[in-house]
């Protein structure tokens, strides 16, 4: 069996073995914490360019939005007065129908008032009749 004095040489060798492993140990740690530390400055980073990037594509988006709303709005001024247009066509159309309608009338009066007062007195007549129920 070993003596006390045979140990005592490896003491110092043991605690120099043990200073070096804790060292180096330590070592790892503070290196773990130096990475640590420059990946959550990178990811700050990535998140300050991402919040730069969502502000640009707000943006964007924005000014697309406006645009698309003018342009729509220029449509819709275009249509509106495409629409006005015909429907003063259309009613120029129906006056001047209704001239021809009362024109051609008043010749047929002309031409045969017998006839035209016996249409409006039947056309009375059979009005009455309506009402009367």
């Amino acid at each position: 069996m070993a003596t006390t004095s045979d140990m005592a040489p490896n003491r110092p060798a043991e605690a120099a073995a043990n200073a070096v492993k804790t060292t180096r140990a330590r070592g790892r740690r503070a290196a773990a914490a130096a990475t640590a530390a420059v990946r959550e400055q990178e990811l700050e980073s990535q998140v300050a360019k991402l919040q730069g990037d969502i502000k640009s594509i707000t943006e964007t988006l924005g000014k697309l939005t406006n645009a698309k709303v003018d342009e729509a709005k220029a449509v819709a001024t275009t249509e509106l007065r495409q629409l006005k247009a015909k429907g003063e066509e259309m009613l120029d159309e129906a006056q001047d129908q209704a001239a021809q309608v009362e024109k051609q009338l008043k010749d047929t009066i002309r031409e045969k008032p017998l006839t035209a007062v016996a249409t409006a007195m039947g056309i009375g007549f059979v009005l009455a009749l309506l009402t009367r129920h």
